[in-house]
């Protein structure tokens, strides 16, 4: 797609930033969550076993978890990783059998463009499996944000993909047997801090290209409120997380 005309939403830095800083957590802290990075990972153990796919050369984007490591290991797979390539540029190398996209895709810009380098970058009858949290992610925390400034919201959470559209996406990119799927996790939090932390620790955090700036302290006090007034009767309040998982090949024509 021509970069002129796709809507900057996200910055790149700020991307590869989050990135980085959540690579550093998980070094850095035992306690790091990792459950959204874990389901993604076993979810594509899963879907890599059920096709029977053996790949020769695999290309993992985003953070490479220990269970795909043994899974490709089993295989005899030769993995390249990066936990930041930018998919929304051609990859430097080719020629996979099997590309892995463990997030990421929540924060780019040229969606499509990613789509078509990434089938682009396949072999043959190549696979992609790519799963990203989408649209109907964080609810509690969307309201929370709303709470916080009711006359003059700013824009403080990306807009994701809706799983409906995923699959016009797909056949504009030109994958052959585009599949798009979804599942929901929930997890239960004593506290607005503690679900902000966890977002981080994994990368979510916030990568647009015009941030607000922090809420003041009256306004953090109405989000931590309005989160809290959510909760059930042990103090805990649910949040929802949708993982939108796009899965295709490039046809045996390498087209």
């Amino acid at each position: 797609m021509n970069s002129a005309q796709v809507p900057t939403i996200f910055a790149e830095h700020r991307r590869v930033a989050r990135a980085l800083r959540s690579a550093g957590r998980m070094r850095d802290h035992n306690d790091a969550a990792t459950f959204l990075i874990n389901d993604i990972a076993d979810d594509m153990i899963e879907r890599l076993s059920f096709v029977r796919i053996e790949p020769q050369r695999a290309l993992v984007i985003g953070h490479y978890t220990t269970g795909l490591a043994g899974h490709f290991q089993h295989t005899n797979t030769a993995v390249t990783t990066s936990l930041i390539a930018n998919p929304a540029e051609p990859l430097s190398e080719g020629g996979y059998d099997c590309i892995a996209v463990v997030g990421q895709l929540d924060a780019i810009n040229d969606l499509p463009g990613a789509l078509i380098h990434l089938r682009n970058a396949l072999k043959p009858g190549g696979l992609v499996i790519a799963s990203f949290i989408g649209g109907q992610s964080l609810p509690a925390l969307r309201q929370a944000m709303m709470a916080a400034e009711p006359d003059r919201p700013a824009a403080r959470l990306h807009p994701m993909v809706d799983a409906r559209a995923a699959p016009q996406l797909l056949q504009r990119a030109g994958w052959k047997d585009p599949v798009v799927d979804s599942h929901a996790l929930t997890v239960r939090y004593s506290s607005l801090d503690r679900l902000v932390a966890d977002l981080r620790d994994q990368g979510l955090g916030n990568a647009l290209a015009r941030p607000a700036t922090p809420l003041g302290k009256a306004a953090l006090a109405r989000a931590r409120a309005a989160f809290a007034a959510r909760a059930d009767g042990d103090g805990k309040t649910a949040e929802t997380f949708e993982i939108i998982t796009l899965t295709g090949r490039r046809s045996l024509a390498g087209t």
